[in-house]
């Protein structure tokens, strides 16, 4: 008898670990963007973030003077090259209710945001671009948003009375993410002094590769002179070719545990 109750509360023990296990994965099944609420607060809230942004632009226009204080030495139109999501306008909304809603990202959602033309400007973002047209420096933007949202991209840059928010001065994701073709088109006719961008490949074509921190370490002193770079903890290059080094796919809780393998602590 007494090897029988040993039997069934072993039974009951087991049968409560796999039942624990298994609302262990609902849970992160229910829960697949948990991760990412932390990094959203900080968008929409962090005084801090404001700070970033608002240092980033103050350090631009320091640029741009220091470029105007010697324009006879440049032979082609002063131009900047600017990226738009998480650098000039804000998509947190976005991200927040796939929070909400439990949603993975998807390319038709996303075009539904944008369709609503509601990202707003980030801090000194408006201000620092009007200045520098006004000093008669030409914007590009250049964004991997695609083609299908052009229009409506344009009516919310013209939403918040962005300079050169028109059609021939953004060039938008047609066949490929690289940028790089993008940038060496306005090479040909402008002098670019500032690029700007939440993503280093923003910058360079060096940065699509994942020895991103190494490439960053060598152009180390373009940062804050060419390059400016402002915050976006919500998505990027920095996490899925930084952490998954371009492999993503997988469970949720696959994807949870590459993250969390990948922190270090002591």
């Amino acid at each position: 008898m007494k090897h029988i109750i040993i039997a069934a509360c072993l039974a009951v023990a087991l049968s409560g670990c796999k039942q624990e296990t298994i609302v262990k994965e609902i849970e992160v099944e229910q829960n697949k963007n948990e991760y990412n609420v932390q990094a959203v607060l900080w968008q929409q809230h962090a005084a801090e973030n404001d700070a970033l942004y608002y240092q980033g632009y103050n350090t631009a226009k320091l640029q741009l003077d220091a470029a105007l204080e010697n324009i006879l030495s440049y032979k082609k139109t002063l131009a900047i090259i600017t990226d738009i999501d998480e650098t000039v306008l804000d998509n947190s909304p976005y991200n927040a209710k796939l929070i909400k809603d439990d949603l993975s990202y998807t390319k038709e959602s996303w075009n539904e945001w944008c369709q609503l033309a509601q990202a707003k400007p980030l801090p000194g973002a408006v201000s620092f671009l009007n200045y520098a047209a006004s000093k008669g420096v030409v914007i590009f933007y250049i964004t991997n948003r695609s083609t299908e949202v052009k229009e409506v991209t344009l009516k919310n840059l013209q939403k918040y009375n962005f300079p050169f928010a028109d059609a021939s001065h953004i060039q938008l994701k047609e066949d490929m993410s690289n940028k790089e073709p993008r940038r060496q088109k306005i090479l040909d006719d402008y002098e670019v002094i500032l690029y700007m961008g939440d993503n280093l490949a923003d910058f360079a074509d060096v940065f699509d590769g994942n020895d991103r921190n190494l490439k960053a370490a060598e152009l180390a002193a373009n940062f804050g002179t060419k390059f400016i770079v402002f915050p976006n903890p919500m998505y990027g290059d920095w996490e899925s070719k930084g952490i998954f080094e371009g492999n993503m796919g997988g469970t949720p809780m696959v994807i949870d545990s590459v993250r969390k393998s990948k922190l270090e602590g002591y």
